[in-house]
């Protein structure tokens, strides 16, 4: 019979979707990597989120390993390419949360472009200020996205009723155009942005890649959202963009770091600086749904039980 370890909280539907398959599943949701490594080379199947990295040296005490699940997209926990080396296959479930991401984006986006979060405070504080807080129209901007895989899309298709013109560029995707998106080059994305999102994966190609030389190479002052990874945005290069207003506010889900209670003096000085601009800094939940954590597990389960079947 195989085994599956499962590191994180899942919906019991995972649980009872092995069981079913003949899986016998060992739901340990508060593993941390030390507890994990001590008892992989008992399992062939292992659900991680974002807390366990699976690197060389884990793989090799995961001596039966044969599958490796992520909740979610992102693959900068595993060592793909000494995965493939050692038959571990490795599946990940971007459509789980594509549209829970793209919902969060937009509310991210118009919550920016009309100061919602702000004027809100204010008006907390008892403060009812109006001329101060007059937004923008998501209508009369041009929305380039960077990266056009499952959450790009999704986000695509929800700007669309706003009538807005939406560019994307995708490094690794040709061929992708549509009514309502146009396949750009970031030449154009330069030139015309006024937006700038970005559903992108963190690789060596794009850690930092929102820097000072990339953020001076546009002709317009812009907005920039980030629900992909914090650290594609290098947070000094987006402090003095801030500051200068070439970046004209900021909206984000991740950060470069995101266990606060870790940050050096350098780190928080930065943070709170950033926080003085127009900013909205959520915690990680845009693909943080009801939802989307049922159809993570269903996705994944089904995806790893397929492959263990075919395997």
């Amino acid at each position: 019979m195989s085994r599956v370890l499962i590191t994180d909280a899942v919906h019991p539907d995972m649980i009872t979707l092995f069981q079913n398959a003949g899986v016998e599943v060992n739901y340990q949701p508060d593993f941390n990597q030390e507890q994990t490594l001590s008892i992989i080379q008992d399992y062939d199947l292992l659900v991680i989120n974002s807390k366990i990295q699976v690197d060389a040296s884990f793989m090799d005490q995961a001596s039966n390993l044969k599958i490796v699940g992520r909740l979610g997209s992102g693959k900068e926990i595993i060592d793909m390419e000494y995965a493939t080396k050692k038959n571990i296959q490795f599946h990940n479930s971007p459509e789980g949360n594509r549209d829970a991401v793209a919902e969060h984006a937009i509310g991210l986006l118009l919550g920016l472009l009309n100061n919602i979060p702000k004027s809100f405070e204010q008006v907390k504080n008892g403060k009812w200020i109006r001329e101060a807080n007059r937004g923008h129209e998501l209508k009369y901007h041009t929305v380039a996205l960077l990266g056009y895989g499952n959450t790009g899309k999704a986000f695509a298709n929800l700007l669309q009723v706003f009538g807005c013109k939406i560019l994307a560029y995708d490094k690794f995707l040709q061929g992708f155009s549509s009514p309502h998106v146009e396949e750009t080059d970031m030449l154009q994305i330069f030139q015309e942005a006024t937006i700038v999102s970005l559903h992108l994966p963190l690789t060596s190609l794009t850690n930092h890649l929102i820097n000072d030389e990339f953020i001076a190479a546009f002709q317009n002052e812009f907005y920039l959202l980030n629900t992909s990874r914090g650290k594609i945005v290098d947070e000094t290069a987006l402090l003095n963009a801030l500051k200068s207003s070439k970046i004209k506010g900021f909206a984000t889900d991740v950060l470069n770091n995101e266990k606060l209670d870790t940050y050096t003096k350098e780190e928080q000085l930065r943070l709170n600086e950033i926080l003085l601009y127009n900013t909205i800094i959520t915690p990680h939940i845009a693909g943080w749904t009801y939802e989307s954590k049922k159809k993570l597990a269903h996705i994944l389960a089904n995806k790893m039980i397929m492959s263990l079947t075919n395997h």
